[in-house]
């Protein structure tokens, strides 16, 4: 998915903050900046708080392929560190041009994963002055739910939110608060498996029917368990439950959906489609081939390998919790990371410390 940030005149939706102390308008020079280093991508945004939210400034987004064959050797490879470390001086330089009040980077499922994660942050530490933070499933929900907040509406009782990832895909059950609306989260999973670890277990055996619907029932039959818990498909038959994903998978569906002649961000992120458009669009990408998929407008050749395996991972959820609609949810980590460093300002205003938010200058 371009990473298709807003202008730097453009307030960001995906920052609309609910509650009257959150709304006052801040001054447009203090900058906070977020970084998520995923499995598959490393992405930077910076923005400034403005009335209902922020206004993005600057913003970084780079296919990397940290994870690469780490579920065969349980490891990060030289390569895919080294791709990783090329984003990550890009990113400090980025910070270095442009003073922040906030920083806060954190990484995910590859890091969490690999027996050299920890040696590889502290490299990255030492080489770039970013000191990532290695979060927990749990706190990837939580962002993802904090970020997505503002997509809820009224009448919505519940939410089941969805991220599918480079190496691992994580659903939250989280509950609409009737008063306040503010979101609760009630359960969660992480599923050991994303668009980067099927494309390399499965190689082209998605763009084949028995090879898409073998990761199907895989991934359903993984799900079932948590359904059973929270009791979700009983939920959803009485009403008010709200499906929502957050990934390039949806974002894809939706530009596809949407006859989209190139990616935008806009048109995508909050936007709702019912099942059967959806539908239409999975199975449009299913049609195009890898050759199509690679000359799509929407998809493009670094993506082609992860497109169909990320689709087969929503049927399964749509299989699984057959809810009549899919909201579109272009944002994520860094979004969430981005407000709770400008709430925790307005909460306790302090003076600029970059240091002491995790950015040291290049090392």
């Amino acid at each position: 998915m371009p990473d298709d940030a807003l202008p730097p005149s453009e307030p960001c939706a995906a920052a609309r903050l609910t509650d009257t102390a959150q709304r006052r308008a801040m001054p447009a020079g203090p900058s906070y900046a977020a970084l998520d280093l995923g499995t598959n991508n490393c992405r930077l945004l910076m923005a400034s708080p403005a009335p209902g939210g922020f206004r993005v400034v600057d913003s970084f987004s780079r296919i990397v392929r940290l994870g690469e064959g780490l579920v065969s050797t349980g490891r990060l490879s030289d390569a895919a560190m080294d791709r990783a470390m090329a984003a990550l001086h890009a990113c400090a330089d980025k910070l270095a041009r442009r003073p922040v009040r906030g920083f806060h980077a954190v990484a995910t499922e590859a890091c969490r994963r690999a027996q050299n994660g920890p040696a590889f942050l502290a490299r990255v530490e030492a080489e770039t002055g970013l000191r990532l933070r290695t979060i927990s499933a749990r706190e990837e929900a939580e962002l993802a739910m904090d970020s997505c907040a503002p997509l809820f509406e009224p009448g919505d009782r519940r939410a089941l939110l969805f991220d599918i990832g480079g190496g691992s895909t994580e659903i939250a059950w989280i509950r609409i608060q009737a008063q306040t609306g503010a979101p609760e989260l009630i359960g969660y999973i992480s599923v050991p498996v994303g668009v980067v670890t099927l494309s390399e277990r499965g190689g082209p055996s998605c763009f084949t029917e028995a090879g898409f619907h073998a990761v199907v029932d895989e991934v359903a039959e993984r799900l079932a368990g948590f359904d059973a818990i929270h009791r979700i498909g009983q939920e959803i038959r009485a009403g008010g439950v709200r499906l929502m994903g957050t990934s390039g998978t949806v974002t894809t569906l939706a530009g596809v959906a949407l006859a989209l002649p190139r990616y935008r961000r806009p048109l995508v992120d909050g936007c709702t489609l019912d099942s059967a458009q959806a539908d239409q669009a999975l199975g449009d990408l299913f049609a195009l081939g890898r050759d199509g998929l690679a000359a799509h407008p929407c998809v493009g050749p670094e993506r082609v390998d992860f497109v169909l395996p990320g689709c087969a991972v929503y049927a399964a959820i749509r299989r699984i919790w057959p809810v009549p609609s899919l909201t579109v949810a272009d944002r994520g980590l860094r979004e969430g990371l981005l407000l709770r460093l400008i709430r925790g300002d307005r909460a306790a205003p302090r003076r600029p410390d970059p240091r002491a938010a995790g950015w040291h200058g290049g090392g």
